[in-house]
């Protein structure tokens, strides 16, 4: 099964100039903890729930602006990848979610490991990359 076949197309995005207020709608809106960071349809970052709380509400920066907080270090997935090998980066690099561009780097979709059992059925990769993933926060 392929990444297309299975992401949410066109998910809501910020720019980094919008407000934390903006992502944290969206992520309250859409039921979600990340949304993606666009410029031009390009993407150039995410930022998540545990990002607006740690890098801003924690210091009592309720000013700040995404790019002030963005994570550009970000895993990405391409629209034909085998989903097997998303589950595979999604292991390594212990994310619950991955963007998906296109050759552009154009975001196209975005995946979730969620999305990736409920459409791909129970299967022992799911358990397996859900133990990695999970193994970071067990350390904290």
């Amino acid at each position: 099964m392929k990444i297309n076949e299975v992401m949410t197309p066109d998910p809501r995005t910020v720019k980094p100039s919008d407000t934390l207020q903006t992502a944290a709608a969206i992520m309250r809106d859409e039921d979600t903890g990340v949304v993606p960071v666009v410029e031009d349809g390009r993407l150039v970052g995410v930022v998540t729930d545990r990002d607006i709380v740690v890098r801003a509400v924690a210091d009592g920066d309720f000013a700040a602006k995404i790019s002030d907080i963005v994570s550009d270090d970000v895993i990405t997935a391409t629209p034909d990848m085998p989903t097997s090998e998303a589950t595979e980066l999604m292991s390594e690099h212990q994310v619950r979610r991955l963007p998906v561009v296109d050759a552009d780097d154009k975001l196209v979709g975005i995946v979730s490991l969620g999305d990736l059992a409920v459409k791909e059925g129970r299967d022992s990769r799911m358990g397996e990359a859900l133990e990695n993933i999970s193994e970071g926060v067990k350390r904290h």
